[in-house]
């Protein structure tokens, strides 16, 4: 081999002979605030079976969950905080009122697929907002949902009562 390099001061002058090539420049995205012609911002939301359809506009904090008001839709105070945990993270709780539709799941389900509207919703009103709300988890969907029961099983894992005679 012609081309190795046997010492270090062969090697700087390798290095100086080599042309420095720019570094390709790195261009931020520029999202684009969505709205509807009403002022709206709209996300669909999911986490396990519940699928939440969620509109956000300027406003006084009111959140209606299918027709009801939180307190009255999610009546325990550790769902109302799940659903309110977007806003608090990205600084502003108290200026968006909340309309949402939601099917499926449980209660806990469909508060965690509120969340997850509210914060998509959130980051397409305001794209400078998706920062802190990316930083905080609440833009990914929550992936986890109840395994499924397979036969010969009591349940997804669980076996019937073994018995020696």
């Amino acid at each position: 081999m012609a081309d190795q390099v046997n010492s270090l001061e062969e090697l700087g002058q390798v290095a100086d002979s080599i042309e420095t090539v720019d570094a390709p420049q790195i261009t931020t995205i520029q999202r684009e605030v969505v709205k509807d012609a009403l002022g709206r911002s709209y996300a669909t939301g999911k986490r396990k079976d519940a699928v939440a359809r969620v509109w956000i506009k300027p406003g006084s904090g009111k959140v209606i969950v299918n027709g009801r008001d939180q307190t009255i839709y999610f009546a325990r105070p550790v769902l109302r905080m799940i659903l309110l945990q977007p806003f608090e993270v990205s600084g502003v709780a108290g200026q968006f009122d909340v309309m949402a539709t939601v099917k499926g799941g449980g209660l806990s389900g469909q508060a965690g697929a509120v969340k997850h509207g509210i914060s998509k919703a959130l980051q397409l009103f305001d794209p400078s907002l998706r920062a802190a709300l990316k930083a905080a988890g609440f833009i990914t969907r929550d992936s986890r949902v109840v395994e499924r029961k397979k036969y010969g099983k009591a349940k997804a894992r669980k076996s019937f009562q073994f018995s020696k005679r």
